[in-house]
C-alpha cells in the first residue's frame, strides 16, 4: 500500500503550492497540492518528508509539525496513507521541480485553485490550527463521496465540502 508524505510550507500568509503539470500519468495532473511523495524502503515519515521537500523544492526544513494522517480510498487507484505536515522553518533557494511549477499562494486563495475536494477540508483544519487528526476520504472518480474525521462521519453540503455537525 502506498505510504506518502505531504507538506504545506508556510511563509507569512502563503503556502508553497505545486501545480502538477509536468509528470505523465499523474493522478494529480493539473491539480495544486503541497510538496511530498512516496516513502522509500525503511524511511520514517520524517525522513521521507525531509528528502521529498529537498528534492522537489531545494529547501531544507529545520522544523515541522505532523498534523494528520489521511487515508485515501478510490474506485480508480490503490488505497493510500498520507502523513500530513506543515513547516514554517526552512532555508534555501527554490529550485525547479520536475513534477510541476512551484508558487507561493495566499492561504485564502488556495481553495479557489483546482484542488481535490478532500484537500479543501484538511487545508481548512490546518488554517484553523486544529490539533492532530485522522481523516478518511473516499472518491468515486474525482468526486468525494465519503468523509470521516477522527472516526466520525461528516456530511457533504451543497458546495461538496464536508462540514462538521
Amino acid at each position: 500500500m502506498p505510504l506518502t508524505t505531504l507538506c504545506y510550507i508556510e511563509q507569512g500568509d502563503s503556502y508553497l503550492m505545486l501545480h502538477r503539470v509536468k509528470k505523465e500519468n499523474d493522478i494529480n495532473k493539473d491539480k495544486w497540492i503541497g510538496v511530498g511523495g512516496h516513502f522509500e524502503k525503511d524511511e520514517t515519515p520524517e525522513e521521507c518528508l525531509l528528502r521529498e521537500v529537498k528534492e522537489e523544492t531545494g529547501l531544507t526544513l529545520h522544523s515541522y509539525e505532523f498534523r494528520g494522517l489521511i487515508t485515501f480510498l478510490s474506485d480508480r487507484w490503490q488505497t493510500e496513507y498520507m502523513c500530513l505536515f506543515t513547516s514554517k522553518d526552512f532555508s534555501g533557494e527554490l529550485t525547479e521541480c520536475a513534477e510541476g511549477t512551484l508558487e507561493w499562494v495566499k492561504k485564502e486563495d488556495v481553495p479557489n485553485l483546482p484542488i481535490w475536494e478532500g484537500d479543501k477540508i484538511f487545508l481548512r483544519f490546518l488554517t484553523e490550527e486544529r490539533p492532530f487528526f485522522t481523516m478518511k476520504l473516499r472518491y468515486a472518480g474525482d468526486l468525494l463521496v465519503e468523509c470521516q474525521v477522527d472516526g466520525k462521519e461528516y456530511v457533504k453540503n451543497a458546495e461538496s465540502i464536508c462540514d462538521t455537525n
